[in-house]
């Protein structure tokens, strides 16, 4: 499928955002953040990266029964303990990247996914699991910035409502130039939007989820749009998934470079995972995994 859809030119395996600790509407804890994912930049092929990643997850496990949390996973794959904030999860996280043998902003570097319409209410962003404050739209950036500061992320997925447009615009303006900024709510796999935000300077990627358009061609058009406009795609599953592959060709057809579908558990995430260990087999040398040059948007990687 990849061939057929991508010709002689379908040659880049993802890097794959691994959704390892969950909070927001996700889990039953303290944490607002929706997720809390991995990236293996820093692997040389895609079957590394998958590597690292499993490495750490089961490292992260280990972790966090030390502590005495507890280690079920939620639908995604990640892990939902009753940790104390958002902070605690990304210094576990850290914790477990170090102690699997790899360097954090190095070889493994941290993405979020917010999911911000999730905590956003009369026009304020309230954190009502970890300490109940209410931000506006400046303190959220403020908020952003001192994460971004403080530990390895590359990466931040709706860090505002899908309705708050001057706040997005405020975050592209401030960590735009840093920081992958992907918007999933606020662009719904949407050209006509996405040719809005694009128009506006707010984001500088898009999450592409290829049953929410509904058509594929419209999809190829999206990410074809965000491509020339310097947006990244990054291909993405849904919360509740099956066991088709699809999306593992499609982010291999358009070269997007990365793909976030869970994590290394649950058979419906890692059949994706399966198949494009599968495709780099087959392309051989002709298969190339990007790493760090994935982010194209940011100019400061």
């Amino acid at each position: 499928l990849y061939q057929y859809l991508g010709g002689v030119y379908a040659c880049t395996l993802p890097v794959p955002m691994m959704n390892i600790l969950n909070g927001g509407a996700h889990a039953d804890n303290n944490v607002d953040i929706q997720e809390f994912m991995i990236m293996p930049l820093g692997a040389k092929s895609f079957a590394e990266a998958l590597q690292m990643g499993a490495e750490t997850f089961h490292t992260l496990k280990k972790i966090l029964k030390s502590k005495g949390y507890s280690t079920s996973v939620g639908d995604e794959g990640g892990f939902a303990p009753n940790l104390k904030s958002n902070e605690e999860a990304l210094d576990v996280i850290v914790e477990a990247i170090e102690k699997a043998g790899y360097r954090a902003g190095k070889d493994i570097a941290l993405a979020l996914d917010a999911a911000a319409s999730e905590f956003y209410e009369k026009k304020k962003y309230v954190f009502k699991k970890s300490d109940g404050s209410v931000r506006g739209a400046e303190e959220m950036v403020a908020f952003y910035e001192k994460l971004v500061k403080n530990y390895p992320i590359v990466s931040i997925e709706d860090g505002f409502a899908e309705d708050d447009w001057k706040g997005w615009k405020l975050m592209t303006e401030a960590l735009g130039s840093k920081v992958q900024l992907v918007g999933d709510d606020i662009f719904v796999t949407n050209p006509e939007i996405l040719a809005k935000g694009i128009k506006q300077g707010v984001a500088n990627s898009i999450l592409i989820k290829l049953n929410q358009i509904g058509t594929l061609t419209e999809t190829i058009e999206t990410v074809n749009l965000a491509k020339v406009s310097g947006y990244t795609s990054v291909v993405s599953h849904r919360s509740g998934e099956t066991e088709d592959t699809t999306i593992a060709d499609f982010v291999v057809a358009m070269n997007t470079g990365q793909i976030k579908t869970g994590s290394v558990c649950r058979t419906d995430r890692i059949c994706k995972y399966n198949q494009l260990l599968r495709i780099e087999e087959e392309l051989g040398k002709a298969g190339r995994y990007p790493g760090w040059d994935v982010f194209y948007n940011v100019k400061k990687k």
